[in-house]
């Protein structure tokens, strides 16, 4: 369990890089505000707002899946923090209906920009949910790493259509709407009035690895993905790009 207050060292290596961050952030939030209000966008069973909670913090988890709701109300009554996990249903491009705007203190938006109907909308949602000085923590499916990957599986023709695509996508039958580089995910959140602080690659080389690695060697993998994913090019491979930026 959490500590009240701090959090504790995450090791599952496809999530530490977002877990220190945002370990960062609360550190520096909390600082002057010991109990901080954060928003998860698509924040699901509650991965990052129940031991967020656990920390002492007030969640606000908006997802449009009630089933994951209802998860989320479970598992944070039985971590004991249902008074602090507040769930909503609703769309991330809706935000700004579903949560008073200035009232946030961190936002998390992860893997949600690349399926909803607009990024834009969402990002500016993001930004409008902040307060002055606040922080979103955003991560995004990195069209890099996608055509990568089917490139080395002999998908050829759709890793082509990944690099000519405005929106990073191999066609129709394409789930994702659209996918991210460093400099379209920057342009993103800045043109909804956020500023770009710190990018990182999530999942350098945890999903290349074969799975008896990742169980055996967790820690060292965890601890090479911290440091890799600050470091370009690896940084521009990963599977994912996750981008802390602030509100002015």
């Amino acid at each position: 369990m959490e500590r009240r207050g701090a959090l504790s060292t995450h090791t599952a290596a496809r999530t530490a890089v977002v877990w220190e961050v945002l370990r960062r952030e609360v550190e520096r939030a909390t600082a002057t505000q010991p109990r901080l209000s954060v928003v998860d966008v698509g924040g699901g069973t509650g991965g990052f707002a129940v031991p967020l909670a656990l920390a002492g913090h007030d969640l606000t988890v908006v997802d449009a899946s009630p089933d994951a709701l209802a998860a989320l109300t479970r598992r944070a009554a039985e971590a004991g923090v249902a008074d602090r996990v507040h769930a909503v249903q609703g769309d991330a491009d809706g935000l700004a209906d579903l949560v008073d705007p200035g009232s946030a203190d961190i936002v998390l938006c992860h893997s949600v920009l690349e399926v909803v109907d607009s990024a834009a909308e969402a990002a500016a949602g993001l930004a409008s949910t902040l307060r002055p000085g606040g922080a979103a923590s955003v991560l995004v499916a990195n069209r890099v790493a996608a055509v990568l990957s089917r490139a080395m599986a002999g998908q050829l023709d759709a890793a082509l259509a990944l690099l000519r695509d405005p929106e990073g996508r191999f066609g129709d039958r394409d789930t994702v709407r659209r996918r991210f580089d460093v400099d379209t995910a920057t342009a993103l959140l800045t043109k909804a009035g956020l500023s770009v602080e710190e990018i990182h690659g999530v999942r350098v080389v945890a999903d290349l690895v074969p799975g008896g690695v990742v169980e055996r060697e967790h820690e060292a993998l965890a601890a090479f993905e911290l440091v890799a994913g600050g470091l370009s090019p690896l940084r521009e491979v990963a599977s994912q790009l996750h981008l802390l930026a602030r509100r002015g």
